[in-house]
């Protein structure tokens, strides 16, 4: 298959990068927005006119979830907009499509695991515009895989995990919100699950379908950042503060663990604990410092 890959130096997309060469039997084409504006229909147009591909990886978003407030249209134009447009290559040239969503498409009222059929109710800018893309999708009359993941790290980026490294080496003292849970995710492992649904791409359903992906486990930021300090053997006071004590232009969710069943049974795909990921990630960051 001839594989589009967006957004590659993301974290997702590095990782499809780096694991590119085990799926030897693809062929990858990966673009970022110099290379490929996915906003840019007429760019667009042109680029599927010249490139037969057979299927798309969307890891193209607008992640900065409280710079989102004031740049709103930012946000739309990536995560909802460009997804319309991406729509439009896969109906005109029967392309399929993995689109990459998040947990913030929830309140995080629930106590319990989120399904796929729970209803949505974003509470950010950043949420509603990821929630938009989705329901463009789930009109489309295109065969798709919406993956919504949480908590996203890796060793390629800028995420939770570097920070609380950067961190401990200026601070003595950290603060982190322990009453926000969720799943932390390695990009590794969703890449992975990326690729294995890419090779069962002929069961997929002629209408598109959401899936929840994320390691398995749950814990708040303050467990996250108070194991990660543990692996790494750093003495760092990790100080447990409440979402409400802590600086946030916007609301995120309080529970947003998501329910991993229906991707596990439907792909046959083995989810590792978050714990694992974590240590195997952070030998990776040792590695290349």
């Amino acid at each position: 298959m001839n594989i589009l890959v967006t957004g590659k130096n993301g974290q997702l997309g590095s990782e499809l990068t780096e694991l590119s060469p085990i799926y030897y039997y693809h062929n990858f084409y990966f673009t970022d927005v110099e290379s490929l504006d996915i906003t840019n229909l007429k760019q667009l147009s042109k680029y599927f006119l010249l490139n037969k591909i057979d299927l798309i990886i969307n890891c193209a978003a607008y992640t900065a979830v409280d710079k989102a407030e004031e740049e709103k249209d930012k946000a739309y134009n990536v995560n909802s907009i460009a997804v319309k447009n991406l729509i439009k290559m896969c109906f005109k040239y029967d392309i399929k499509l993995i689109h990459i969503s998040t947990d913030y498409i929830f309140d995080g009222f629930k106590n319990s695991p989120y399904n796929e059929e729970d209803k949505a109710n974003p509470k950010s800018v950043y949420g509603l515009s990821k929630y938009h893309g989705e329901k463009e999708i789930l009109i489309s009359k295109i065969s798709a895989i919406i993956i919504r993941t949480s908590w996203l790290y890796s060793s390629y980026g800028n995420n939770f995990v570097k920070t609380i490294l950067r961190l401990s080496q200026e601070k003595n003292s950290i603060d982190v919100v322990s009453d926000q849970i969720g799943s932390p995710t390695y990009a590794r492992d969703l890449a992975i699950a990326c690729m294995q649904t890419v090779d069962q791409s002929d069961n997929w359903s002629l209408r598109p379908q959401i899936f929840h992906y994320s390691n398995e486990g749950e814990c708040s930021w303050y467990d996250f950042a108070k194991r990660i300090l543990e692996i790494n053997q750093l003495k760092i006071e990790i100080v447990p503060v409440k979402s409400k004590d802590y600086f946030f232009n916007t609301e995120r969710p309080k529970y947003s663990v998501l329910n991993k069943n229906k991707i596990k049974s439907k792909f046959n795909i083995n989810i590792p604990k978050w714990d694992y990921s974590l240590k195997y990630c952070l030998e990776i960051i040792k590695s290349k410092s």
